[in-house]
Formats: structure tokens, C-alpha cells, sequence
């Protein structure tokens, strides 16, 4: 566990230095700019627009950032032949994914952190009060990049930066499209289309499972039970796409 936790917290350090600082200073100005639009507006539920805005902003960055950080996981490390240098050392393959893995996950969580205390920020300046109602959203939000940085590292395990970063795009757009795969799989009479459609559906992960933006921002009710569903369905998946990765990160020739 502390080779673990070694290799996550050099891995954090590497990734908040090369990253983090220009994709927060990105999602300020853009929350800034559309704040200072919203100013101007004459029409429409101002608080509810930056809400909806904020969330899907922090979705849509998020995964930007999952995305680009998991594809060069394995990739980085041969390219410049440090991984050789791991694992001549004490530490298994295992071990080494985990920790990159781990490391790269906090990024990813200190970013939604510092994203979603903007949004607060922006929130009470109209509105002054807390907006605790968008963490029935946000929660999901970040078991879902997650989700989607455990796609990337299984992605990197066995390909190429490029490939990987093409194959976990079409899985997040796969992903949020789930519902309408299901119904094309329902009413197209073509079998081969179908068969094609239904493996889609139920290997992949439905993201939709986990999108509570729309329900949030218009206050609709959301039970518990759809929560813990979705947050366990979230989790379940990640660990199998995890330990998939591991799979293969340990038949892999390094050679």
C-alpha cells in the first residue's frame, strides 16, 4: 500500500504542475465572461442558466481533463523509459497502474473541488445563498470522470496515446447516448445492426445513469435510491475496467 500511495502522491505532483493550473484558469475566464454576459440578459431565470451552464461546464471539463491525463498514463512513462526504472525496483506492475491511476484520480478530484467552489461563488452572487441542491449533480459528476479516467487508463494499458484518447471519447459519447441505442436496437429490423447496438448497450457504461443536471437545475425530485444506484453503479464498473487494465498492463511486453 505505501508503494502505492508513493508512486500516487509523485504522480499528483507531476500532473498539478503540468495541468491543473491552465485548465482552472480556462474555466474561470469562460465562468467569468458568460457571468458578465448574463448581466445584460433581460429574459429567462438567471440562477437556473448558471446552474445549468456551471454543471455542464464542470462535466464537460472534467472529462477533457480525465481524458487527457489517462491516455498518456502508461504511454508517458516508456517514452521516457522511467517505467523500466520502476519496475526494475520492488514494485509490481499492479502497484505501479494503481498509484498512476490514484494520483491522476486526485487531480481530477481537487479540480471538480475548485470548479464547483466557483460555481458556489458565482451561484451566491445572484442568489445569496448556498446552493447545497447541486451536489445531488456534482457528486455523480465526479464518480462519473472517474469513471471515464479508468476507461482512459485501460485504453493506455495497451494502445497508443492517440487511440486511446479516440476509443475513451467514443465511450463517453456511447455512454450519454445509451438510451437511444437501446431503442434503435428495438425498432431496426436489420440483425446485424441490432446485434451491434445491443452489445454497445450493455457493455458500455450508460453515463446517463449518472446525470442529475437537468433534474437539479429544475428542481425536480430525486430520490436517495437513484442516487446510491447510480454512485454504486459507478463504482462497480470502475473497479472492473480497473482491474481489466491490470490484466493487461501485466501480460504487456516492455521490451
Amino acid at each position: 500500500m505505501q508503494k502505492i500511495i508513493a508512486i500516487a502522491l509523485n504522480t499528483f505532483r507531476e500532473s498539478i504542475r503540468d495541468r491543473i493550473f491552465y485548465s482552472l484558469l480556462a474555466f474561470a475566464i469562460l465562468m467569468l465572461g458568460f457571468s458578465m454576459i448574463l448581466g445584460n440578459l433581460t429574459i429567462g431565470d438567471d440562477i437556473k442558466i448558471i446552474k445549468d451552464f456551471g454543471l455542464g461546464a464542470i462535466s464537460l471539463f472534467g472529462t477533457l481533463i480525465a481524458i487527457f491525463v489517462g491516455i498518456g498514463l502508461v504511454y508517458k512513462e516508456m517514452e521516457k523509459r522511467t517505467i523500466y526504472v520502476i519496475l526494475t525496483k520492488p514494485i509490481a506492475r499492479w502497484q505501479f497502474l494503481l498509484g498512476k491511476y490514484g494520483g491522476l484520480s486526485l487531480t481530477l478530484m481537487i479540480e471538480v473541488i475548485v470548479m464547483t467552489i466557483g460555481l458556489f461563488a458565482l451561484c451566491y452572487y445572484y442568489e445569496p445563498k448556498i446552493p447545497w441542491d447541486l451536489m445531488y449533480a456534482i457528486v455523480p459528476i465526479i464518480f462519473k470522470l472517474q469513471l471515464i479516467l479508468a476507461v482512459a487508463l485501460f485504453f493506455s494499458a495497451f494502445a497508443s496515446p492517440f487511440l486511446s484518447g479516440l476509443f475513451t471519447l467514443g465511450v463517453f459519447i456511447i455512454g450519454h447516448s445509451s438510451g437511444e441505442l437501446k431503442v434503435l436496437a428495438d425498432k431496426t429490423d436489420d440483425r446485424f445492426l441490432q446485434t451491434i447496438c445491443d452489445f454497445l448497450y450493455y457493455a458500455l457504461p450508460n453515463l446517463e445513469n449518472l446525470n442529475f443536471k437537468a433534474k437539479v437545475v429544475h428542481h425536480l425530485p430525486i430520490s436517495h435510491g437513484e442516487i446510491v444506484f447510480a454512485l454504486v453503479y459507478a463504482v462497480l464498473y470502475t473497479a472492473l475496467i480497473i482491474l481489466l487494465s491490470v490484466i493487461i498492463f501485466q501480460r504487456r511486453d516492455m521490451k
